[in-house]
């Protein structure tokens, strides 16, 4: 099968089907009873999102979204047993850009490891709801952090 492509800025974009990723939420409760969230820099650009990755064969997508938080984020927790949402975004790949719908998982944190598999790649922080949907670039991730109610 021929794949037909736009091109915008010197990338391909590919008219494929749409590929699919799982994400988690970390969450924990804090002390006056809020919830503040887990959000990561991406490796490349340094832009704030949540753990996210390909789905893994021979894992339910709850648990590859457990073990992208703990490899990208160092945090362990539970996984909601369904998603909590989804969003659609362009993914950047070597030599063109590919539309991904990521099923978001929430994650109560249970543990925040001190090292982690991507420590020296990422940085992370904790923040309100409120000011992670601010700062995210995706539209449809900033709602589901907006609307989260853990």
């Amino acid at each position: 099968m021929r794949i037909r492509h736009w091109e915008i800025m010197g990338k391909a974009i590919a008219k494929e089907k749409v590929q699919h990723q799982v994400a988690a939420l970390p969450f924990r409760r804090t002390a006056d009873g809020d919830v503040s969230v887990l959000l990561v820099s991406s490796r490349e650009t340094h832009r704030p999102l949540i753990p996210k990755g390909w789905r893994m064969k021979g894992k339910s997508d709850r648990k590859a979204a457990a073990i992208e938080a703990m490899e990208e984020a160092g945090v362990i927790g539970t996984p909601s047993k369904a998603p909590i949402g989804s969003y659609r975004y362009w993914k950047r790949l070597e030599d063109c850009f590919t539309l991904v719908d990521v099923d978001v998982y929430s994650l109560e944190v249970t543990e925040n490891l001190a090292d982690w598999p991507e420590r020296q790649e990422r940085q992370r922080k904790w923040m309100s709801r409120e000011d992670a949907a601010i700062v995210v670039d995706e539209p449809g991730l900033a709602f589901i952090l907006q609307s989260f109610r853990a």
